[in-house]
Order: structure tokens, then C-alpha cells, then sequence
């Protein structure tokens, strides 16, 4: 015999939503706090990029970027062989970095993880991490510039791929340890080997976040100046990859302080060019993320 039992009968709880009740109350303030927090982090962020909006917007022009540098009291003039001497050696060092970084992570996640050697390995990336920048372009210097016998774009791009390597390490293996491991057991369970697995299964899947990895090490080797002052220094001229080279960061730190507002107004319009590279980098890399997703 079937009865028909309401709310009453069964005593059910009240489940709306007290607005002034204690726990309630605690989410709002929390989550106000939350929010405010974010918002006064990104003031300083959109704050700087602003400035470099107006600043360096006002100068933008295709002038800038196939004309060379100018002379103290010359006006106008650009920094494109700055901009091809950032990205051949953040390239150098993309070529460096990516390689080795993948390969140790790889062993790191996979082939070694509780070993000594991976837990070595593991230690130095994470204190390389905090490394300060100018301590790889003295090592650098000590080892390619003095070895070569003079600066160039090797010696940066050698120095940059010190400071890529750790990121791209431990991003990677933290990236290829998040694959699910029913996925590596399936593929062990058709046949597949361990290399087969790795580049057919793993790899695959892991592969936006080692892209991440990589765009973050490469966006802070782009912005670094101190190891390209001891390696590759400046150049007003045109690439050449034995000779001193020009690099973006290095061009805006020499002319921020020049007492001439041409140079000025082309360090705010350089730094701007650096931050719409490194922009587009990310989007290239989030739309190959989601493609290989």
C-alpha cells in the first residue's frame, strides 16, 4: 500500500540559503577579500602596460623594425637588428634548452624517478631556478667568451639556454607525470614498448604542458639582460653571429638612461615590441596546446 509523504512527514531540512547566517556570511567576506586581492595584484601588471601603450605606442611605426639603431644626437632611427639578435639567440638557446630539458624530465617522470641521480638532477634544477641571471652570464663568459677569444651571439644564446634549462625540466616532468596511468597501462597492454609509449602516448598527452614550460622560459630568457651584457653585449650593426650582437633587453637598458628623448621614447617603444613578441608567443602556444588536446 503506497503512502504519500510530504516535506513535514519527513521533516526535511530547510536548504535555502540564509544570507545573514554566520557561514554565509564568512564566504562573502572571504571571497570579497579574494577578489579584491586579485584586483590590487593586476593594478601594477595593467598599470605598466599603459604606460607602455602610450609611451611606446607612440612611436610604433615599420621604421623600427628594418631600421638601425641611431647615433647620440641623430632622431628617428629603429632596433630591427635588436629585434633579430633577440630571437636568434632565444632561439640558440630554445634549440639548447628544449632537447636536454625534455630528455632529463623524461628520465626524471619515467625511466628513474626514485633514483639518486634523478633526485640530483631534480635538486639542481630547482635551485637553478632561483639562480641569479647574471651568475649564468659570468659562467658563460668564463667559458665560451674567454675560450673564443671575443663576444657574440653563441655566448648569448648559451647563457640564455642556462636559465631555460631548469623551467623546461621541471615543468615537463611535472607535465608527463599528470598522464593517467591507465592510459600508459593500455598501451603496454596492446604491445607497445617503453619508447613506443613514451613518443605514441605520453608525449602526446603531456604536450601542453611542456609547451607551457616552454613558453615560459622562453618569455623570461627574452627579457634577461645581464647574461647578454657578459656575452654578447650590442651592436649597431646587423647580425653576425661571431660579433658582438644587439638584443632587445640590452638596447633598452642602454638607452633608458640616455639624456636624449629620441632614445628614450625608442627604449619605451623597444619594450613594448618585447612584450607583444612574448604575447603572441603565448597565443601560438595555448592554440597548438588545444590543438594537440
Amino acid at each position: 500500500m503506497k503512502t504519500n509523504r510530504t516535506n513535514d512527514s519527513l521533516h526535511l531540512p530547510d536548504l535555502t540559503r540564509q544570507t545573514f547566517e554566520p557561514r554565509a556570511l564568512k564566504s562573502v567576506l572571504l571571497s570579497s577579500i579574494t577578489v579584491t586581492a586579485a584586483l590590487l595584484a593586476c593594478i601594477p601588471l595593467f598599470s605598466v602596460l599603459i604606460m607602455l601603450i602610450v609611451r611606446g605606442g607612440k612611436r610604433l611605426s615599420l621604421e623600427l623594425f628594418y631600421a638601425l639603431p641611431p647615433t647620440a644626437f641623430e632622431t628617428g632611427g629603429g632596433f630591427g637588428n635588436a629585434i633579430v639578435g633577440t630571437l636568434f639567440m632565444v632561439g640558440i638557446a630554445a634549440l639548447i634548452s628544449i632537447p636536454f630539458g625534455v630528455l632529463a624530465a623524461i628520465y626524471m617522470a619515467e625511466l628513474g624517478p626514485t633514483s639518486k641521480m634523478a633526485a640530483t638532477a631534480r635538486f639542481c634544477a630547482k635551485t637553478m631556478t632561483g639562480l641569479p641571471s647574471i651568475l649564468a652570464g659570468v659562467f658563460a663568459y668564463a667559458a665560451v667568451v674567454l675560450v673564443m677569444g671575443h663576444y657574440s651571439s653563441w655566448a648569448g644564446g648559451i647563457a640564455l639556454s642556462l636559465l631555460m634549462i631548469p623551467v623546461v625540466m621541471l615543468t615537463a616532468e611535472e607535465a608527463i607525470k599528470m598522464v593517467p596511468g591507465p592510459m600508459k597501462e593500455a598501451a603496454y597492454g596492446i604491445g607497445c614498448t617503453p619508447s613506443q609509449s613514451m613518443v605514441k602516448i605520453i608525449l602526446p598527452v603531456a604536450m601542453p604542458g611542456i609547451i607551457t614550460g616552454v613558453v615560459l622560459a622562453v618569455a623570461r630568457a627574452a627579457g634577461e639582460t645581464a647574461p647578454l651584457l657578459f656575452t654578447a653585449l650590442f651592436s649597431d650593426y646587423w647580425l653576425q653571429p661571431n660579433e658582438p650582437t644587439a638584443s632587445l633587453a640590452v638596447l633598452i637598458y642602454n638607452y633608458s638612461g640616455m639624456p636624449f628623448e629620441n632614445q628614450i621614447e625608442l627604449a619605451w617603444a623597444a619594450s613594448l615590441v618585447l612584450v607583444l613578441m612574448v604575447f603572441v608567443l603565448n597565443i601560438i602556444s595555448r592554440a597548438i596546446g588545444q590543438r594537440t588536446r
